[in-house]
């Protein structure tokens, strides 16, 4: 055989490798069915009668909306039966523990949390923060819009930051959800690959541990490192332009949404939100043929929502509204 005959033979057989190494069994694109495109014209919501969506916000929301949720079941109304559920962030915990008959537990945990809150003056604070994570918050923070550019922008300074091991990320939520298994096949949890930029939607046929779903949706760029679900690296469902992935519900018979506002503040862009796309959002929805009940806050502190010392106020503000809204929610949601 002459060196080039070899050469070529060796080629071959290497371009086989190759290719089997990426398409064979085991080694597809994993987890590529997690990606969906944000598009209400697939009414992803058809055949949905009950659907809840839980929006993003921080520790803040993250107490409003358990107080809320469990006023209301103290109240004898519970939207755990709710037929889809979307958690985005903030949203994708207070929505596992809502299905997994854990929010009990989760607002008792929330409101002990809420006593010593002041000793932890702040989450992510700048001066505890590596420049690389700086950098990573601050093209987020200033992202004035959702385009894919500014998305992959943010995504891959985050996978540049130097941040904590996502692992005692997953191991925290973990303890407060109970576990790693899929509580219910309602729940869809929204991310976003750093790299890419796409949506994606993990749910109970993803084959992925609930708590690294919920440390994905809750990445937020520069805080917390991107979350592996499955080959890719995730970040906050918030990165997208959405903190709520109302299209997720598109055609769905009648839903309530539980999110920080309806965007009306917003004068200028930030955090990948632009002003007047949430209501735009909401708009959408209730044109696919979806009744649309939305509850927010009465008001909140946009630099204070990752705050703990923000957690008391919000927790009794969530309970107080819950008890105002009770009738009219049960009488929507029957």
């Amino acid at each position: 055989m002459t060196d080039s005959a070899g050469e070529a033979g060796a080629e071959r057989w290497f371009s086989t490798v190759r290719l089997r190494n990426v398409g064979g069994r085991g080694h597809g694109p994993a987890s590529g069915d997690v990606a969906l495109p944000r598009d209400f014209a697939a009414r992803y919501g058809d055949g949905v009668n009950r659907g809840l969506c839980l929006g993003g916000g921080g520790l803040f929301f993250i107490a409003w909306q358990v107080a809320y949720l469990h006023t209301l079941a103290s109240e004898g109304f519970d939207v755990s039966t709710a037929d889809k559920i979307v958690g985005t962030s903030a949203g994708s915990l207070v929505a596992t523990a809502l299905v997994g008959g854990r929010l009990p537990r989760v607002y008792k945990g929330v409101s002990a949390f809420a006593k010593v809150s002041t000793v932890f003056p702040t989450l992510g604070s700048n001066a505890s923060m590596h420049p690389s994570q700086q950098r990573a918050l601050d093209i987020f923070w200033q992202s004035g819009d959702s385009d894919p550019a500014t998305v992959r922008a943010i995504g891959h300074a985050s996978l540049a930051a130097r941040t904590s091991s996502s692992q005692n990320v997953r191991r925290t939520l973990g303890l407060i959800i109970g576990g790693g298994h899929w509580p219910s096949k309602a729940l869809h949890i929204t991310c976003v690959d750093a790299y890419t930029g796409e949506r994606c939607v993990v749910t109970s046929e993803s084959n992925i541990q609930v708590s690294k779903a919920i440390a994905a949706s809750c990445a937020v760029p520069g805080l917390s490192s991107p979350q592996p679900i499955g080959d890719r690296r995730c970040l906050d469902g918030g990165v997208s332009g959405t903190g709520t992935h109302l299209d997720l519900l598109a055609g769905a018979r009648r839903v309530l949404v539980l999110a920080l506002s309806d965007g009306s503040e917003l004068t200028e862009g930030m955090a990948t939100q632009a002003p007047g796309a949430a209501q735009q959002e909401l708009a959408d929805l209730a044109a696919s043929g979806t009744d649309v009940l939305m509850r927010s806050p009465e008001e909140f502190d946009i630099d204070e929502l990752m705050l703990p010392a923000s957690v008391p106020r919000a927790l009794a503000m969530g309970a107080r509204q819950a008890s105002a809204d009770v009738a009219e929610v049960s009488a929507f949601w029957d």
